[in-house]
């Protein structure tokens, strides 16, 4: 048989429970516009021909995508007023597989930048980032 007072201790360890909870960290992502370009040109005694093409290769939904993969304790936002940290990520185009760059900045809610890197793989530097974003949220978001 349930009684009040039984009843009263559920409800307060269930606040209690819930109170310890730790918010998700919110991110904003973004990214430059990442520009990538190729062409070629050939010539015989006859004729020349050659071909260019390129533009921008926004990168941001993959990064969001890669950032539920490998950063679970984040959550990814579109209010960017809202967010604790601002992930920007540049993705280098127009080279070659192997010379493509990824480098990142990670920033806290107040602005400043508290950490960056460079990695070939695009799932790295969101690796990388999610390590420091992490750290920081450990350390200062522990006990609230």
């Amino acid at each position: 048989m349930d009684t009040p007072g039984r009843s009263v201790a559920l409800l307060g360890l269930s606040l209690l429970c819930l109170g310890a909870q730790t918010p998700q960290p919110r991110v904003y992502v973004t990214d430059s516009q990442s520009w990538e370009t190729s062409g070629g040109f050939a010539a015989t005694s006859d004729a020349a021909v050659g071909q260019s093409s390129g533009g921008a290769r926004p990168q941001t939904a993959e990064i969001i995508k890669t950032i539920g993969e490998r950063c679970p304790l984040a959550m990814v936002t579109m209010n960017k007023d809202r967010a604790d940290y601002i992930l920007l990520l540049d993705h280098e185009g127009g080279k070659g597989s192997l010379q493509k760059d990824n480098k990142f900045v990670l920033f806290n809610k107040d602005g400043d930048a508290i950490g960056s890197g460079s990695t070939r793989n695009l799932g790295n530097a969101v690796k990388d980032a999610c390590q420091i974003l992490t750290a920081d949220w450990n350390k200062n978001h522990r006990n609230q």
